[in-house]
């Protein structure tokens, strides 16, 4: 980037911040003309609006509050790229934003970052906890944990590792409904699910010798896997979650695995994130210190 365009940048965030050419130009040390002519250049060789000039007040179009965004994020980066190279680089520092499911943020991500914050004090991190898929670039994300199938080409991905997912149910639940014994026991089974999928409940099942995709009629539903194990310690009914995020209620008899023989079931977990051309210091500290740890979890 050149000086003359992140000079630009810093000059437009200030009027963007300030609401007016003779505030901002003060600022930066420049004429109120001054400012706003840096602008209509900037508006000219991007071929759009920017600010709208009709009120007292500027505002920003929406090609404007975008532009503001990506300019506060690029300039904070380059920021940070020059402070480490002038530190030698040898403590990242800077902002990470990171997108976690629940149960794998609970379980996996969150008893690592005592660790990673005491080795690295300059990072700061802004988690994300939710089992929807985020656009990594809309929610100006950084890392973003994923179960199953990459679909997103332009992402950089590091795989985790497997995680084999296991129906359970409180064994309170089972005394009281009985024991599944195969696929077409479920149809008398209260089932729990999850309701941010587009497609209906599918449990990849063995049914006479085959594998099958098996509709399952969920009869409770929620928005994130932490939520459906509490409901399965709650006696509500089977629920299918990832071995790691109920290893410890196994292990205690909480829950009880069932249909083991019968559920065929394991997705891959990556871990992705921006950055082709470089990855930032701060991020790529971040994916060395966990992927060991995590695929560790994983096992």
């Amino acid at each position: 980037m050149s000086d003359s365009r992140a000079w630009d940048m810093r000059v437009f965030l200030r009027v963007a911040a300030l609401g007016s050419f003779s505030a901002a130009g003060r600022e930066v040390g420049m004429t109120p003309s001054s400012t706003a002519k840096l602008v209509t250049r900037l508006e000219e060789r991007l071929g759009v609006r920017l600010v709208e000039r009709s009120t007292r007040r500027l505002r920003l179009t929406a090609e404007g509050d975008l532009y503001r965004e990506r300019a506060e994020s690029l300039l904070a980066e380059l920021d940070a790229m020059e402070a480490e190279v002038a530190g030698g680089a040898r403590s990242p520092t800077g902002l990470i934003r990171i997108s976690v499911s629940v149960p794998f943020g609970r379980h996996c991500v969150l008893p690592l970052l005592p660790d990673f914050t005491r080795d690295y004090p300059g990072i700061r991190l802004d988690l994300t906890l939710t089992d929807e898929v985020v656009d990594l670039y809309a929610a100006r994300t950084d890392v973003a944990f994923r179960a199953g199938r990459l679909s997103d080409s332009a992402l950089l991905a590091v795989r985790l590792g497997d995680v084999r997912r296991r129906i359970v149910a409180a064994p309170g639940y089972l005394d009281r409904m009985g024991i599944p014994e195969s696929a077409a026991d479920l149809e008398r089974h209260d089932c729990l699910g999850f309701n941010f999928r587009r497609a209906a409940a599918v449990w990849p099942l063995k049914s006479g010798g085959r594998l099958v995709d098996r509709e399952i009629d969920t009869r409770i539903v929620a928005n994130n896997g932490e939520t459906v194990r509490h409901m399965a310690l709650l006696g509500l009914g089977l629920a299918r979650l990832a071995e790691y995020h109920i290893r410890a209620d196994l292990a205690a008899g909480r829950l009880v695995s069932v249909l083991d023989a019968v559920l065929v079931d394991s997705e891959e977990i990556h871990a992705v994130y921006t950055g082709r051309e470089r990855v930032p210091h701060r991020v790529r500290a971040f994916l060395d210190f966990m992927t060991p740890r995590l695929r560790a979890c994983l096992q």
